[in-house]
């Protein structure tokens, strides 16, 4: 008897603990814009993978211009972590790793997209991987002297 009443409540605890964790991504967003300045590089980047999977699965449904502004957001958000880290000079490894990633799964999809649409992908692989060589420079400055 006690074994059936647990199990019911190990499943509302585990969908209460599910529903907290998903958070929409404006509510993300405005998270990041309020957090301290060492927090927000991660949750910028976490940001702009979502909207890379996003921009994925727009691109495979078909909806380009959604896709198009998915991908600018990435670029965006990109920006954002890139600036945040530079400014709290902490974590610098872990946002130029996301980029690094990132760039990598752009690519990837610009090669399943059409033909018109492969320029913005190919230009938003460029500006993050940008961003990754500012950082990479950033992190070895010192070291050369």
């Amino acid at each position: 008897m006690r074994f059936r009443l647990t199990i019911p409540a190990f499943l509302a605890i585990s969908l209460i603990a599910f529903a907290s964790k998903t958070e929409t991504l404006q509510e993300l967003i405005a998270r990041a814009e309020a957090a301290k300045p060492p927090d927000r590089p991660a949750l910028y980047v976490e940001v702009a993978e979502r909207q890379l999977e996003s921009a994925d699965k727009l691109y495979t449904a078909g909806n380009t211009e959604e896709a198009r502004s998915a991908v600018q957001d990435v670029v965006s958000y990109s920006e954002k972590a890139h600036d945040a880290v530079i400014q709290s000079d902490k974590k610098i490894k872990g946002v130029e790793i996301s980029l690094r990633k990132m760039a990598a799964r752009l690519r990837d999809i610009q090669r399943t997209v059409n033909f018109d649409d492969q320029a913005p992908v190919q230009s938003a692989a460029s500006q993050l991987e940008s961003l990754r060589t500012d950082l990479l420079t950033h992190m070895f400055k010192g070291k050369n002297k």
